[in-house]
C-alpha cells in the first residue's frame, strides 16, 4: 500500500502533529508500507526556516524511509489570524499541486487542527480517485472561538460548513478522542466512519531516566522539586496559571524548593516571559524548544509535570498528547485539564486532577507530592504502567488497519 500523508507539521519541528505523524509514518513503513509525506518548510511556531532549509517551490528528502516532499508556502509566526489562514491556504494550494507528481497512491490522509490541508487531501482524493482519510486532531474552528481568537461571525459560519463538508466527504475520519466522535455523531456525522486512534508515546525515546545532571548544574536545580509544563505556550494554554502559583508558593514556609520550568514556544510566550520578570519571579525559568532528540534530557529534570488547558468546556473534548510522554517518562502528573483526559489521569492512578486555572488548588497539590512520598512513588510506577497501553506502535497499527479496510 502507497500512503500519502498531507501535513503542515513535520520534523524536525517538535510539536504534537509533527510527532505523531512522523512516528505513525515510520511504523508503517517497518510494516512494509510505501508512505510519503507533503509538507512545509519546518518553521513552526516562530515562523523562521529551520537552518539547513530553504522555503523553496519543492524539495525532497528521506527519513526513516519516509519520503518527505516539501513544498513552498507563505510563512508566518504561530500569531495574528489572518495571517495564519494565509498560511494554512497556501500550503493547501502547494500542497494539492505536488500531490499528482506522486504516483501509484492508495489512499491520502490529510490532519488537522486546521482542515485546510483536510481540503487539499480531499481534492487530491478525488483527482486520484482514491479514499480520503481525514485525521482529526482538534474541532476546529471551534477550538478558534474557545481561546477568544475570533467571535462568532460569518465567516466562521463558512468555516463550519466547509467543516461539515469534509466530515461527510472523507471515507474514514480518525479522531483523537472519542470526545470528538461524540460530538460529530450529535451533528449528523455517521459513526461507522469515524475510528478512535488516541495519542501515545515513542517508548524508545520516553523512558524513566535520572536527572541530566549537566542541566541540573547549568540551570541551578540542585535539591529542588521541579514542577514543568513542556508544550506550545499559546491562548490555549493559559500558562499565567503557572506563574501565579510559582508567585504563592514563594510565601510557603519551604516554598524556596519549589522551581518551575516553562519549555517551548508559542504566540504567548514572550508577555508570559515578561510577566515573569515584572512579579520578580526567580523561581521560574523559561526555556525554548530544543531539537527532538534532546527533548527527553529536559523532561529528565522535572519530578512532577503540568498540564494544562485554559477553562471552556471545548477543552474537556480534547486529551493533550503530553500525557502519554508523562506517563512513559514515570512522572506523576498535576492535569488542569477537565473531561475526558481528565478520567484518563484518575483512571489509571498517574497523577491528580485539578481545577484549570485554579493556582490555589495546584500549589495544594505539589505541597502534597512534595511530603507524601507513598503517594509520589505510586504514581510513578502507575504512569510506567499506563504507558504500556498508548505505545505509539499499537496506535499506528491501529490507523493503518483503517486504511487498509478501505484500499482492500
Amino acid at each position: 500500500m502507497h500512503i500519502l500523508f498531507l501535513t503542515d507539521n513535520f520534523p524536525p519541528e517538535v510539536n504534537a502533529p509533527a510527532s505523531r505523524t512522523f512516528e505513525h509514518c515510520r511504523e508503517w513503513v517497518k510494516a512494509g508500507h510505501q508512505v510519503t509525506v507533503i509538507t512545509c518548510t519546518p518553521n513552526f511556531p516562530k515562523g523562521r526556516v529551520f537552518e539547513g532549509y530553504r522555503n523553496r517551490l519543492w524539495q525532497s528528502e528521506e527519513m526513516s524511509g519516509i519520503r518527505v516532499i516539501r513544498v513552498w508556502s507563505y510563512i508566518t509566526a504561530n500569531e495574528g489570524f489572518i495571517k495564519r489562514i494565509l498560511d494554512y491556504q497556501s500550503f493547501m494550494m502547494t500542497a494539492a499541486l505536488a500531490a499528482p507528481f506522486v504516483r501509484n497512491v492508495n489512499v491520502v490522509v490529510g490532519t488537522s487542527p486546521q482542515f485546510f490541508t483536510a481540503c487539499a487531501a480531499y481534492a487530491v482524493s478525488r483527482l486520484k480517485r482514491i479514499p480520503f482519510v481525514f485525521e482529526l486532531r482538534d474541532l476546529w474552528p471551534e477550538s478558534i472561538k474557545a481561546v477568544g481568537a475570533m467571535q462568532d461571525s460569518a465567516a466562521i459560519r463558512a468555516l463550519e460548513h466547509l467543516e461539515m463538508f469534509l466530515y461527510h466527504k472523507a471515507a474514514r475520519i480518525v479522531s483523537v478522542t472519542h470526545s470528538f466522535k461524540k460530538t460529530l455523531i450529535t451533528r449528523g456525522v455517521s459513526s461507522d466512519k469515524i475510528m478512535v486512534v488516541t495519542n501515545g508515546v515513542d517508548m524508545s525515546r520516553f523512558k524513566p531516566m535520572l536527572k541530566d545532571a549537566e542541566l541540573v548544574s547549568q540551570l541551578g536545580l540542585e535539591g529542588k522539586f521541579v514542577a514543568g509544563y513542556v508544550g506550545t505556550h499559546g491562548l490555549a494554554h493559559h500558562l499565567e496559571t503557572l506563574l501565579d502559583a510559582a508567585e504563592r508558593v514563594r510565601t510557603l514556609p519551604d516554598g524556596a524548593v519549589f522551581h518551575f520550568i516553562l519549555m517551548g514556544d508559542g504566540a504567548r510566550k514572550q508577555a508570559l516571559k515578561d510577566e515573569a520578570v515584572r512579579r520578580g519571579l526567580n523561581n521560574v525559568t523559561f526555556i525554548d524548544s530544543v531539537p527532538k532528540d534532546q527533548v527527553a534530557r529536559y523532561w529528565s529534570l522535572l519530578d512532577v509535570s503540568v498540564i494544562h488547558l485554559k477553562k471552556t468546556d471545548l477543552f474537556t473534548t480534547v486529551i493533550p498528547s503530553k500525557l502519554f510522554e508523562c506517563m512513559g517518562m514515570g512522572l506523576p502528573v498535576l492535569h488542569g485539564v477537565a473531561g475526558e483526559s481528565a478520567d484518563i489521569v484518575r483512571d489509571e492512578g498517574v497523577g491528580i486532577v485539578f481545577e484549570p486555572e485554579n493556582a490555589d488548588e495546584l500549589v495544594a497539590h505539589l505541597v502534597s507530592l512534595l511530603q507524601n512520598r507513598s503517594a509520589y512513588e505510586s504514581y510513578k510506577v502507575r504512569s510506567l504502567e499506563a504507558a504500556k497501553k498508548y505505545d505509539r506502535k499499537t496506535m499506528a497499527m491501529r490507523m493503518l488497519d483503517v486504511m487498509a479496510q478501505l484500499t482492500r
